[in-house]
């Protein structure tokens, strides 16, 4: 195969139609069903799957299959099945729900708008993870223009992994063995730490949500009555986090949360700490004079991919300035969201997190947790030769350097399930969230070059995945 010709291929699949509906999708504000409860009503994550099912069968393969597959109140999945000369499967995944808004936009850049500046797409979801459709099948339809054998795929499209992926379950489920026993998974919902190689993710963190609440009142009072008697709920609050987090260090407290780092996976981040230096924190939007929590690239590695990490993401119960008067509130909440080690239990971190916030409250407050989700991580299986063959092979063709292997601490809740599911398929974690691309945040943006040249790697990997051991599986 001309390695050439495969990437005028996929160029030409993304100059033509690919970047045209992407800008489409961008329009359309279909938020993930956590953040628009009313999502069904509202009709934006239909228009979503509808354009990228009519985008799919506009492109079509032989004998190619497009269905959405639906199950009363829950989300649908967009599910495509492609035959192959190859007696084997390869499963493909995205998702297609967006995370909110959020402010701080540039000027001239909105979530809803897609902006085209300097060889990026800016607008919520081209990135996180709109594109990952369109890449999955232009890297299958490229081996067909160009003759090349592949095996049976199956791409799989959801709308409810912003969630937490609490529909996708009941999907896989209802499907039964339409997967067949995938050898080879893809999936392009991660990272990469730069623009410059393939990024293959060997671990991705879970994800622990909660609501805890302190209410000291049942009413709120004036403060000049109240202060110096009632205790307050802030405070309350304060005292309780500081038993799970260091305020100093931001380490968790709880021993529970930890695990033990596999030497792999240190090896593994100390050779990409080589190579990203200080990038790896240089990429984040500091205010002047702020530091990271150290200056060690490795260990901010650790930390963002094997140690449990506390981020407090919402609040309620504390008025905006313009409201805020003289008073002692009753109750303070925060949503809590706790990043997990890839192989902690998370029945095990939830009953830690409950023994350590629940217990003898201070002051006697009371004290509420409310679970509102819990999810495993995950680690990738050893990487068998070939595929370790063909991923450095297709990012010095198309990147002009070697793969890179590196945990992320975000989480792909999907990629755990499969590994219960098939645990010796071989996994590739991939995708284009790199430096500044800011998914979740202000001015998401999906860079192009990259996403051109990651499907390119796609498509080499599944034409090496046809002859992994010297023969092609010819049907």
């Amino acid at each position: 195969m001309d390695a050439k010709q495969l990437a005028a291929v996929v160029n030409r699949s993304w100059d033509e139609s690919i970047v045209a509906t992407l800008m489409d999708y961008i329009r359309i504000p279909n938020k993930s069903p956590i953040f628009d409860p009313d999502w069904e009503a509202h009709g934006h994550m239909e228009r979503a799957v509808q354009l990228l099912r009519q985008w799919a069968q506009a492109h079509a393969l032989p004998g190619m299959t497009v269905d959405v597959h639906r199950l009363p109140g829950r989300t649908p999945v967009l599910l495509i099945e492609i035959p192959g000369q190859i007696d084997d499967s390869v499963l493909m995944y995205g998702h297609l729900d967006k995370q909110p808004e959020f402010t701080g936009w540039a000027d001239g850049l909105a979530p809803w708008t897609p902006v085209l500046r300097d060889g990026r797409l800016y607008g919520r979801g081209g990135a996180d993870d709109g594109y990952a459709l369109f890449a999955s099948l232009t890297a299958v339809r490229a081996l067909e223009e160009l003759g090349v054998p592949h095996s049976r795929c199956v791409i799989l499209i959801e709308a409810c992994e912003e969630s937490g992926s609490y529909d996708l379950e009941h999907h896989i489920a209802a499907l039964g063995d339409r997967f067949g026993t995938p050898s080879l998974v893809v999936c392009l919902d991660a990272e990469c730490s730069n623009y410059d190689q393939l990024w293959c993710t060997t671990s991705l963190r879970g994800n622990l949500v909660a609501a805890l609440r302190v209410d000291v009142l049942t009413e709120g009072v004036h403060s000049g009555t109240a202060s110096g008697v009632v205790p307050s709920s802030f405070r309350v609050l304060r005292e309780l986090l500081a038993r799970l987090e260091d305020a100093g260090s931001g380490a968790l407290l709880v021993d529970e949360l930890s695990v033990p780092i596999p030497a792999e996976r240190r090896r593994q981040a100390a050779a990409a700490a080589s190579v990203l230096g200080s990038s790896v924190y240089e990429k984040f939007p500091f205010q002047p004079g702020v530091r990271p929590v150290s200056n060690d690239p490795l260990e901010l590695l650790l930390n963002n991919t094997w140690r449990p990490t506390l981020s407090i993401t919402g609040a309620e119960g504390i008025p905006s300035f313009p409201d805020a008067g003289n008073v002692q509130r009753p109750y303070t909440a925060l949503r809590l969201s706790l990043r997990l080690p890839p192989t902690l239990s998370p029945a095990i971190a939830v009953d830690a997190l409950k023994v350590a916030l629940l217990r003898d409250p201070p002051s006697g407050a009371r004290v509420s947790l409310d679970i509102e989700s819990a999810m495993g991580g995950w680690e990738a299986p050893p990487v068998a030769p070939w595929l370790e063959q063909s991923m450095h092979a297709a990012s010095r063709e198309y990147f002009g350097k070697d793969a890179m292997y590196m945990g992320t601490g975000g989480s792909i809740p999907f990629m755990g399930m499969l590994g219960e599911r098939f645990p010796a398929t071989q996994f590739l974690v991939t995708g284009v969230l790199g430096p500044h691309s800011n998914a979740h945040g202000p001015n998401e943006f999906l860079h192009l070059e990259t996403a051109r040249r990651l499907t390119a790697c796609v498509s080499l990997v599944l034409a090496d995945h046809a002859v992994r051991d010297g023969t092609p599986h010819a049907r």
